[in-house]
């Protein structure tokens, strides 16, 4: 048996607690069983419909441990004890539990340079900005790219991908109190949300990538060329989602390409991106730590906007 928290309730009111009496997974096949030393909080994925088609309500797709056991048909490089960290797909989630099955395709070794609590936070902002850069938008050097939400787990990794990688020029919105956090990181410009109008002051942007919806996502379009890009990784408004309509912005903007994805795991840019940190081209997100009998308090941290990071609960304690 294990620990693991797990979600009661309704999807209306969910109530985090913690099961100290779950059975433990086995891999099949070419699982990867996974001994979890810290799993990353998403914001909102109380609220995601794959959490509660499960019979097992566990949440939890960011982590970082040690490969405990491989599945009789795994034909891989990765070995018993090796530290990795892990992206689990959405549908499947389990993570914030002592043990956790992943497969192949969403799993690599972690950055050395990070201890389990800081990698557990790194999957899902990596994988987001890598796709919405490099595979979305394709972004060139000198186009400039606004980030929306700079100031978050997904949008640090947003602005460092972008500056120091793609070589673009990145406008970078957030609260003033992350501003020179982010200069740091690699913004050439920064604005504050709250400055009324301040979508009037950005001109010519070639790609906009959102990570918090509307209101603001509604403001960027102001902001971009008229051949330009609009990107949400945020709640997106209905007529975005799943190509079910679409943005009433487009008779005034008709030309602007526009898209919501949800990222999917992909081994081979976590490996990429634990080599970025490593090298430090990319710095690590922030983080505030829960043990697991404090679940509750930290999906109640992790749920609170315009927070600095990612929270992380933590399975095994790091050795000092």
């Amino acid at each position: 048996m294990m620990k693991a928290v797990e979600v009661r309730g309704t999807q209306a009111s969910p109530e985090v607690t913690l099961n100290p009496a779950v059975p433990k997974p086995s891999p099949k096949k070419a699982e990867i069983l996974v001994k979890v030393h810290a799993a990353a909080v998403t914001r909102d994925e109380l609220t995601w419909e794959e959490l509660w088609r499960r019979p097992l309500r566990i949440p939890g797709h960011d982590i970082s441990g040690e490969i405990a056991a491989l599945g009789p048909d795994y034909q891989g490089d990765l070995r018993v004890g090796d530290e990795v960290y892990s992206m689990i797909h959405a549908f499947r989630g389990l993570g914030q539990a002592e043990y956790v099955i992943v497969e192949s395709s969403e799993v690599a070794r972690k950055p050395r340079l990070l201890n389990h609590a800081q990698a557990s936070a790194m999957p899902i902002p990596l994988l987001t900005a890598w796709e919405a850069i490099f595979e979305r938008a394709q972004v060139q050097k000198g186009w400039k790219v606004l980030v929306t939400g700079a100031n978050g787990a997904v949008g640090v990794i947003l602005v460092q991908m972008a500056s120091r990688l793609a070589g673009a020029e990145v406008v970078a919105v957030s609260s003033p109190q992350h501003h020179e956090t982010l200069k740091q990181l690699g913004a050439s410009q920064v604005v504050d949300y709250n400055t009324p109008n301040w979508e009037d002051t950005i001109k010519d942007v070639d790609v906009v990538i959102d990570t918090v919806g509307d209101p603001i996502l509604t403001k960027t379009w102001k902001t971009v060329k008229s051949h330009g890009h609009i990107i949400t990784v945020g709640p997106p408004p209905a007529a975005w989602e799943y190509g079910k309509g679409r943005p009433d912005e487009l008779d005034e903007f008709p030309n602007v390409k526009w898209l919501f994805f949800i990222v999917v795991p992909k081994s081979e840019i976590l490996e990429k991106a634990a080599q970025l940190i490593d090298n430090g081209t990319i710095k690590p997100i922030a983080i505030e730590l829960f043990s697991p009998d404090k679940a509750s308090q930290a999906h109640k941290s992790a749920s609170i906007r315009n927070r600095k990071g990612k929270v992380v609960i933590e399975f095994v304690p790091e050795k000092n």
